[in-house]
């Protein structure tokens, strides 16, 4: 298909500007933060940008195409959108639109347990084609009704997500009132009352709700008693135990995101997932933790033919994305990328984040003479190849 962006917003860092104008203060502190002191926020993108690529100016090229296949899929381009929860706060009905837009560029969509939309809602749009995010329940009940709708919706893989057995410790969700329980403030009311375009697109789109939770939650929630559900709901550690049986009952591929270490890596693989997204959860779980390029290069090194691996965290540019497939990763995704996209330009945002990154890719791709997806770790600069 053919790409078009608006040329004023050229990079994610002007979606990121235009989204900080347009949306209330405590949406996009809960989107742009990490936790404690947003040290791991940082190492993310600082320690993914020392990866150097070498060019390759008098080699013969035949071009470059950026058509990945991964899990019997051809997708246009080997990046997708990661799941993020909340995203309907940032901008009205973002998962419908990043769904759309996935679908259309041919592009892997996750939806998150704890997103907007409903794992119905985005099957429809899709057309069944997108990967689903399980936050593991403490029930066996609920947990097995929800790999049943995504099983019936049609979804090809499933998500099960291991870096949040805790809440992680944000200060600014804490002052903002987004942590659990979470409570509405003046300072917040005053906040909306200066977005009021935010404020009507929320209002005509109803009040972002968790969806997929929606059959399992009493009737008529107060905030107070929706932070109690949800803690109530979810059991986040989970271990070996818990994962064998969505193994058996899941026919499709199953994912596990969250890894950072060797050990959980070889954990997986002993129990038959078909794929690692190697990740820190943005930053926002762990502040002493490693970057997950960091973590990348130790697990690709020791498991790269063993298992599928992909990475997100970190990740905001074309570039970015060949410097991650450089250093071992197979895929990759974003997700801050795509929610400054929707917060910035609403339904336009999906189809501009995804035409953008693939134009940067595209060139970088070009430039070092990467004919295809698979030979970028042969253009990864001597000094830090793994």
């Amino acid at each position: 298909m053919r790409l078009s962006y608006d040329s004023r917003y050229p990079g994610i860092e002007d979606l990121r500007r235009l989204a900080r104008r347009r949306i209330p203060r405590f949406a996009f502190e809960y989107l742009d933060g990490g936790c404690n002191e947003d040290v791991n926020l940082q190492r993310n993108t600082n320690d993914l940008r020392e990866v150097a690529l070498t060019p390759q100016y008098l080699t013969e090229h035949r071009g470059s195409k950026m058509r990945t296949e991964l899990f019997g899929h051809t997708y246009d381009a080997p990046f997708g959108i990661a799941p993020v929860g909340l995203q309907g706060l940032m901008w009205p009905k973002s998962p419908e639109i990043l769904a759309q837009a996935a679908k259309q560029h041919n592009v892997p969509f996750i939806l998150s347990t704890v997103s907007t939309s409903s794992i119905e809602t985005i099957a429809e749009i899709t057309e069944g084609d997108f990967w689903f995010q399980l936050y593991h329940p403490t029930e066996d009940s609920v947990r097995d009704d929800i790999i049943r709708r995504a099983k019936v919706a049609g979804c090809p893989v499933l998500v099960i997500l291991c870096d949040v057995p805790t809440f992680g410790y944000r200060p600014r969700d804490i002052r903002n009132g987004l942590a659990m329980p979470p409570k509405m403030t003046v300072r917040n009311m005053l906040q909306i009352l200066g977005r009021p375009r935010w404020a009507l697109h929320t209002l005509l789109a109803g009040q972002p709700n968790f969806e997929t939770l929606r059959p399992y939650m009493p009737p008529s929630l107060n905030l107070k008693q929706l932070g109690q559900f949800m803690d109530q709901t979810f059991s986040g550690r989970l271990n070996e135990e818990k994962i064998k049986p969505i193994r058996d009952m899941w026919p499709g591929k199953l994912v596990l995101k969250g890894v950072a270490s060797v050990e959980d890596a070889q954990r997986a693989i002993d129990l038959g997932l078909d794929g690692l997204i190697v990740s820190n959860h943005g930053g926002r779980q762990l502040d002493a933790g490693p970057s997950s390029i960091g973590s990348l290069r130790s697990i690709a090194d020791k498991f790269r033919d063993q298992i599928t691996i992909m990475m997100d965290s970190g990740i905001r540019s074309g570039p970015d994305i060949a410097r991650t497939l450089a250093s071992g990763a197979e895929f990759t995704f974003l997700g801050r990328a795509f929610m400054y996209g929707t917060a910035a330009l609403g339904t336009r945002g999906g189809d501009h984040t995804i035409s953008i990154l693939k134009t940067q890719l595209q060139q970088v791709m070009e430039q070092i003479c990467c004919e295809q997806v698979g030979d970028f770790p042969k253009h990864l600069e001597p000094s830090i190849r793994v």
